[in-house]
């Protein structure tokens, strides 16, 4: 059981099992929601995610249509990201998770749009905007870790 929160601790989830996989994310969106060059995201079957307090203290914004980034109202944390395309899995950000997920990188997306002083030094594979979907339906049957 993996468990995260907000800044705050009013925000508080859990993961039951390992997430599917995690990725990176250099949108312009991304960026701004995290504050930071990058979106560390963890690919979590809806049911495997709760929230365990705070849920009446979850903001959400609508960042594209149909997908929303769901933050805590208090402090500002992004905590994860559902979407209507995307229903069957929530995208969880890793810098709120308090231990280690026991997986790895498996690629980095939208590169493409990543702040001009990052670098990207390793050999996991990029992409300059979505990832190959058969990528994605490969790490979604077998995982990554």
């Amino acid at each position: 059981m993996l468990n995260g929160a907000c800044m705050c601790g009013r925000i508080q989830y859990e993961i039951e099992g390992r997430p599917r996989f995690m990725y990176r994310c250099y949108c312009g969106k991304c960026r701004a929601a995290t504050g930071g060059p990058f979106a560390e995201n963890l690919i979590v079957d809806v049911d495997n995610f709760r929230l365990t307090a705070g849920a009446d203290g979850l903001a959400k914004w609508e960042s594209s249509p149909q997908k929303f980034r769901y933050f805590c109202g208090t402090c500002g944390s992004p905590i994860y990201s559902h979407g209507e395309k995307t229903k069957r899995i929530v995208s969880v950000r890793g810098g709120t998770l308090k231990q280690d997920p026991g997986i790895r990188l498996a690629y980095h997306a939208f590169v493409a749009s990543k702040a001009p002083w990052v670098e990207i030094s390793d050999d996991r594979p990029q992409f300059a905007d979505w990832a190959d979907p058969a990528l994605v339906q490969k790490l979604m049957r077998e995982g990554h870790g």
